[in-house]
């Protein structure tokens, strides 16, 4: 034996020395390591079931937890064996043990019947043993399908795929950011810049945390909710986080199509006396429960749903459902079906046969899990609506009167994510409509200006009548008076009623105050920014590294619409983050745009939250270029 087996020997002597001769020589014989003799630890699980076939993924993943490992992804020898080592030693604990272990273990992790036991994952904190959380299987298997699905054949990680949706790969596939950023675009179109992304079978912790970077502020600024979550909790491979936000990018991807613009005929679900405003305010889930029942009416059916959950538990109204929607393929013979588990997967062979089978399984929809039978209704809405095209009515004329006056559509999107950053309740989905009480206000007020709201006198019991909204509107307005805000004319009854313009000037100060206030206590005197100070900044970084535009004057300098300005301030900032090649001559729209969306994803990898859309560069926002600027100058301070 060797003196390197014998130290080995000694420290794991739960391996005899024959096994650490074998296990030493089947390492050093891999064919995959790197130039350091280390093994990728993508590529561990595949080395530890050569010697021992019968581990599990998940198994050889659970024992590379316990391992403390020297270098970032990689393998060393000495790791390695100790993987073999603690899952021996874990052999050896679940011999002795018995039933009675595992009954222990589910007792103080609060599982109190098999079922549920079958249908969570436990994961326990390095940091503290006695926190866990829980991720649901069946989400997390059918999000892994939907992922394989969208991103088959991707030229960056089609050869990752097929992730195995019955383990947990998932998390481990995406800690560097490149699968995340494929389904943010997946979801919402040409979010991010894919020029950007560093990819490639072997990512440094850095290029890690870049990818991250793009994925938080991208995730930011298609409105999911990232509060709690940073770069390194997706390098660290944080299940229940990951699983979260993989929800919150799929949801928006499903419900961007259940859009009256894109959908007129939607028109048709207005209830009787209700106006088209009020139907607009409703949430996408609300409009789909809605159309549910539009069909389950028209055909005569005499139930209704108000749930994603307990009402279609039992395949009735699923079968009803999809007879109306395709009655050439979908019939109601599964309603004679007595078994409920029989029942939900003759109604599940219906939806394959018009290529809707996705998202449930005959379990989930017995057990009636809320976002999985959500995403399947979401799903046959996108594909078959089967909603008759309006006439040309009066109806259709009011309809025609809404779609051409949105002109506040880009500034409300980008101010509502900016408050939802600040991790408001409720969420901000339709800014004129959430904040019409006033309370998403004065909690943004409180956050920017710390203890400002005297919260013993806001109205906080919703629902609020019409008096107390505007009792606490009226505070809000006060408490801007109180910080120099231009607030001519305005009062707590415009907030309440939704007036555009007016709306958008107060929060839109609110932002202002929000980034010169970040600025400020970032400067080393900690006086007071202006926006001359922050176009000041921008010209003087624009000019280091060989940037070669002319300075501007202001946020809205026509030069501006090129994008070649903000691209230089980036590449001041970290030379050589802009590829030159990358960047075109910005003359005609489509230049300018290219432009403009690579800037926005470069300042989203170096850790900016940017909220601004490449038209808002294009056609010289000033509002949102100062938002762009502040939150560049901001991050470079740092």
């Amino acid at each position: 034996m060797s003196s390197d087996s014998a130290r080995l020997a000694r420290k794991y002597p739960g391996l005899k020395p024959w096994d650490i001769d074998t296990l030493v020589s089947e390492f050093q014989g891999l064919s995959n390591l790197d130039f350091n003799k280390g093994l990728p630890q993508r590529n561990l699980v595949e080395a530890v079931q050569k010697i021992e076939p019968q581990r599990g993924y998940d198994e050889v993943r659970s024992a590379l937890k316990q391992v403390s490992l020297s270098r970032p992804d990689v393998i060393e020898q000495d790791e390695f064996i100790e993987v073999i080592a603690i899952l021996r030693e874990n052999d050896k604990a679940g011999a002795a043990g018995g039933p009675g272990v595992a009954n222990a273990a589910r007792a103080f992790e609060g599982i109190t019947s098999q079922r549920a036991y079958e249908r969570r994952t436990i994961l326990k904190s390095e940091q503290n043993s006695s926190s866990a959380h829980t991720i649901n299987e069946d989400e997390r298997e059918e999000f892994t399908n939907h992922i394989n699905l969208a991103l088959a054949g991707d030229s960056d990680i089609g050869y990752r795929l097929p992730i195995d949706p019955h383990t947990m790969q998932l998390f481990d596939e995406t800690r560097d950011g490149l699968i995340l950023s494929k389904l943010i675009n997946y979801s919402s179109p040409e979010t991010i810049d894919e020029r950007v992304l560093n990819r490639g079978r072997r990512l440094s912790p850095f290029q890690m945390t870049e990818n991250n970077n793009v994925v938080i502020n991208s995730a930011k600024a298609i409105g999911c909710s990232v509060v709690n979550i940073g770069s390194q909790d997706l390098a660290e491979g944080r299940e229940h986080l990951i699983l979260g936000l993989i929800w919150q990018i799929i949801k928006i991807g499903l419900f961007a199509n259940i859009d009256i613009k894109l959908h007129p005929e939607l028109y048709r679900l207005l209830e009787e006396d209700e106006t088209l405003e009020d139907f607009l305010k409703l949430p996408a889930d609300a409009i789909l429960l809605r159309w549910f029942n539009y069909h389950l009416a028209a055909a005569g059916w005499h139930r209704r749903v108000s749930n994603f959950s307990s009402d279609i538990k039992d395949s009735e109204n699923y079968t009803v459902l999809l007879s109306q929607l395709v009655p050439s393929e979908c019939s109601r013979a599964p309603l004679h079906e007595r078994d409920l588990m029989e029942r939900a997967e003759q109604m599940l062979q219906s939806a394959d046969r018009i290529g809707c089978r996705r998202y449930v399984s005959p379990k989930t929809v017995v057990n009636g899990n809320p976002k999985l039978n959500l995403a399947f209704v979401a799903h046959l809405f996108n594909t078959h609506p089967c909603l008759e095209p309006l006439e040309d009515t009066a109806d259709h004329a009011e309809l025609d009167d809404y779609l051409f006056h949105d002109q506040y559509d880009r500034e409300a999107r980008a101010f509502a994510l900016w408050l939802n950053s600040l991790n408001v309740d409720p969420f901000v989905n339709y800014l004129f409509e959430d904040i019409k009480d006033g309370i998403v206000l004065l909690q943004a007020f409180d956050k920017i200006f710390p203890g400002s709201v005297n919260w013993k006198k806001v109205n906080t019991r919703r629902p609020l009548m019409r008096f107390k909204q505007i009792e606490n509107t009226n505070m809000a307005v006060d408490l801007g008076h109180a910080q120099n805000f231009s607030l001519v004319g305005i009062q707590g009854a415009d907030i309440t009623d939704g007036v555009p313009t007016l709306v958008l000037a107060i929060v839109w100060q609110l932002m202002r105050a929000n980034i010169l206030q970040t600025l400020a206590s970032l400067s080393t005197q900690g006086h007071r920014v202006t926006d001359q100070d922050m176009i000041q900044w921008a010209n003087r970084v624009a000019s280091t590294n060989g940037g070669s535009s002319q300075p501007i004057r202001s946020f809205n300098d026509p030069s501006l619409a090129s994008g070649r300005f903000l691209l230089d301030v980036l590449n001041g900032m970290k030379s050589g983050i802009v590829d030159p090649q990358l960047v075109t001559a910005g003359q005609t729209e489509e230049d300018m745009k290219m432009n403009a969306k690579y800037a926005i994803s470069i300042a989203r990898k170096l850790g900016a939250t940017i909220f601004l859309l490449p038209e808002d560069i294009v056609e010289v926002k000033p509002k949102m270029i100062l938002t762009f600027i502040g939150s560049l100058m901001a991050i470079h301070q740092k």
